[in-house]
């Protein structure tokens, strides 16, 4: 099978490490790949947002499968150009892909679901929301309605500095992406996301995994899009799955087969948990960043039938096992992320730190500059790592992120401490 992996960060690395160990493979294409990740296969150079390029080297190529990582072209229609010639797409429609692209619409699809959700408002004009505002209970949460990169998000108990987060949205500070907010409710208890695979009809689960979304220790600092993640997730217990399939997963994906937009690939589902009760944060249309790094190392089973399968509507008794073992990740990022940084700055040691077992430094911010690997985004490294319990997971993940050298760099030091502390 030939196959085109779209996308160039640390997600599409684990994605492409693990299609790549598949024995259907015969031929996988990356557009536009990176210095880790071509070593699977061969880099194309076209920008993951090239809907027309991609579409046409799709063409030329005769692609089995187009492989979606990013939610940007999924957006951008993607999906629908690579199925409208004739070519099959792991990833959503453009009309399916507002689950992530559009928080409001989402919001309006988990009400006729009756998923539960953070009750919410939506607003365009900055006098309406802060009156809106006022009627709420710190903490408050301010999203930007469109795609923001995971950064999109304001959670304060200062109503000024709430105030604040609605002009600057709405002033333009994301863009389009904020042209609308979303000022929801405060949900209370402890975040996972837990991942399915489905066709529109059938549902493949996957397993769950947690994130550190705060840029510093204790959950500290701005939003960002992830500083580490670990898998399996305490919180996410057998009951709490259960729930989770029938009061969220199931309805949402029926509701929109209802709707005449089936969905189609990955659906990331965000949850609060309190009490064993799930409640819906967020729906991304894709796998997770970095949460798809440590789920592609606990996936035991051939990930390349099952992405085909979502991809032709075949998936109705497509089986997946996982292997015992946790997994862990940490970021390693560049000074100053989330906000201002810089690139280019050299690095060394990763393949000390690959050379640990059970390690694999997965790229997501790199390039090769004068033949030498430098930084070239704001999450430069995820440095992954498996071990008999989350525990010993992250401390083999923290070996490894001192055996590489790069003075413009940080990392948290607590990645895994609500599952380790119990």
């Amino acid at each position: 099978m030939k196959v085109l992996l779209i996308g160039g960060g640390g997600r599409e690395h684990a994605l492409g490490w693990k299609i790549a160990q598949s024995p259907k493979l015969s031929k996988l294409y990356l557009a536009p790949g990176n210095p880790g990740l071509n070593q699977f296969g061969s880099p194309v150079d076209l920008s993951d947002t090239d809907i027309d390029g991609i579409t046409k080297f799709a063409v030329e190529k005769s692609i089995d499968l187009v492989v979606v990582g990013p939610e940007a072209p999924l957006a951008l229609g993607l999906g629908d150009k690579i199925r409208a010639a004739g070519i099959a797409c792991f990833g959503p429609d453009k009309a399916a892909a507002e689950l992530e692209s559009s928080k409001s619409f989402m919001k309006d699809v988990c009400g006729a679901a009756g998923a539960p959700t953070a009750d919410y408002g939506k607003f365009t004009e900055a006098g309406a929301a802060k009156a809106f505002l006022a009627r709420q209970t710190p903490p408050y949460v301010i999203k930007a309605d469109g795609l923001a990169a995971g950064k999109g998000v304001v959670v304060t108990e200062d109503k000024q500095e709430a105030e604040a987060a609605i002009d600057e949205m709405l002033a333009g500070r994301f863009g389009a992406a904020g042209a609308t907010i979303v000022i929801e409710e405060f949900m209370h208890g402890e975040e996972a996301s837990f991942f399915v695979v489905t066709d529109g009809v059938s549902i493949a689960p996957l397993i769950a995994a947690q994130d550190h979304k705060r840029a510093f220790d204790g959950d500290e600092g701005p939003n960002t899009g992830g500083m580490g993640a670990y898998s399996p997730t305490p919180v996410f217990t057998d009951t709490v799955r259960r729930r989770t399939m029938n009061e969220i997963v199931s309805p949402i994906v029926n509701e929109m087969r209802s709707r005449g937009t089936p969905y189609q690939g990955v659906l990331y589902f965000g949850l609060m948990i309190e009490n064993e009760a799930p409640r819906l944060v967020e729906i991304n249309a894709r796998f997770g960043d970095p949460e798809c790094q440590v789920i592609m190392r606990r996936m035991e089973s051939d990930i390349l039938p099952l992405l085909f399968a979502a991809a032709t509507n075949t998936l109705s008794g497509q089986k997946t096992s996982w292997r015992d073992d946790a997994a862990a990740l940490v970021v390693y990022a560049a000074n100053g992320y989330p906000e201002k940084y810089e690139k280019g700055s050299a690095i060394a040691g990763v393949d000390a730190a690959n050379a640990i077992d059970g390690v694999e430094v997965f790229h997501a911010g790199t390039r090769i500059e004068n033949g030498a690997l430098v930084s070239a985004g704001g999450r430069v490294l995820n440095v992954t790592a498996t071990g008999a319990s989350i525990k010993d997971a992250v401390a083999r993940a923290y070996e490894a992120i001192n055996e590489i050298d790069w003075s413009d760099g940080f990392y948290r030091k607590d990645i895994g401490w609500r599952a380790i502390n119990g």
